[in-house]
């Protein structure tokens, strides 16, 4: 081999040399940069950016597992009476079987809790709370005051896992799982048309002063239905206790507000804390007013529904078909209670027939 020969071949070996320091350092630099880099671990090979790891950011991580479901505590006050007492079967029946069909739902617990301050015959059938009613007297009459004093205790001495409460009542039957409307530190509420806080503003302005805020703070709700996080109820409760007792001594808040006062106390206490609502109007329906179930959760049975043969609403005027809680209140309503005539909305059909089935598979319906 010649001169020339030579020194190409040494410059071909030079050039491939360095192609070779040049791509191992290369390779190395990537393996290093990989355990830096977002969702990697060192060793393992590159993924695609479809990997949930990488997308999810690093903080948030421990949140994914954590935050599937935010679990609600439903929990209903109650007297011992047999007016109650029925309710709150058909009540925990329908929320036992819901529940049960969908497990995944975010309905946690559930308490009845009983202000006649001493157990009754229900206590093996519904988990129950007893709490003491208020001293005799102080209700005046208006026995719905112990349901803020109630739920203080309740609060106070229960041992609540779930971080939401749902307050419901007795004459609410959960038509389908009820997610968690809630958000932190704000709750999820049902507006109520007779709750009107503007054309009470004079009366309001004693308990709810003009240096707190607009009048529209005050949410058009009571206390039920409402899904509230319970470090919020826990500031709210003892208030909400204390201005139903003020509004009650007060004359012109007791004759304004009449059989809804405990409604506005709450609306009021709720405003003291700073607390608002999302107002959902789909929460529930109120037969006989409201006519379809469509994607309600709730059906409140408050109102009587009175009915001729021909299917029209007669209210105001008992019908020949008739379906009133107040027809109930020293006995339970009899198993398989009539169907509705034809041409009765499907809010009361369905309402009877929900009573029904919680009647026939209820062992002892008929033991009070």
């Amino acid at each position: 081999m010649g001169s020339r020969g030579r020194l190409l071949y040494y410059i071909l070996i030079t050039i491939a040399v360095a192609l070779i320091t040049y791509n191992a350092i290369i390779s190395s630099t990537v393996t290093l940069l990989n355990p830096g880099l977002p969702g990697r671990r060192g060793g393992l090979p590159f993924r695609s950016s479809s990997d949930p790891v990488v997308e999810v950011p690093l903080e948030r991580r421990a949140e994914a597992g954590t935050a599937r479901r935010r679990l609600f505590h439903t929990a209903v006050t109650a007297s011992d009476s047999v007016y109650n007492a029925w309710q709150c079967r058909v009540m925990y029946y329908w929320f036992k079987k819901v529940r049960e069909a969908r497990p995944d739902s975010e309905m946690g617990g559930f308490t009845r809790i009983l202000h006649s301050g001493r157990p009754d015959k229900l206590m093996d059938e519904i988990p129950t709370f007893v709490a003491d009613p208020l001293p005799a007297g102080t209700d005046q009459g208006y026995i719905v005051l112990n349901r803020p004093w109630a739920f203080v205790q309740w609060l106070q001495k229960a041992d609540i896992q779930e971080d939401y409460i749902l307050m419901a009542e007795p004459d609410h039957i959960i038509v389908k799982p009820i997610p968690n409307l809630a958000k932190s530190g704000v709750g999820a509420a049902f507006p109520f048309f007779y709750i009107e806080p503007k054309k009470y503003e004079s009366v309001l302005r004693k308990f709810y002063p003009q240096d707190r805020g607009p009048i529209t703070d005050i949410n058009p709700i009571g206390n039920s239905p409402v899904i509230i996080e319970k470090a919020s109820l826990l500031k709210i409760a003892p208030t909400w206790m204390n201005l139903s007792l003020e509004m009650k001594k007060n004359q012109e808040a007791d004759k304004a507000f009449g059989w809804v006062l405990e409604m506005y106390a709450y609306a009021v206490a709720s405003a003291l804390h700073g607390v608002g609502n999302i107002l959902h109007k789909d929460f529930m329906i109120q037969p006989p007013w409201d006519l379809e179930i469509d994607d309600k959760y709730i059906i409140h049975y408050t109102y009587g529904c009175d009915y001729d043969l021909k299917g029209q609403l007669t209210y105001g005027k008992i019908g020949e078909w008739r379906f009133d809680k107040r027809s109930y209140t020293q006995k339970p309503p009899p198993q398989n209670l009539p169907l509705p005539p034809a041409g009765v909305p499907q809010s009361v059909v369905t309402l009877v027939k929900m009573v029904n089935e919680a009647s026939a598979n209820i062992p002892n319906w008929d033991m009070f």
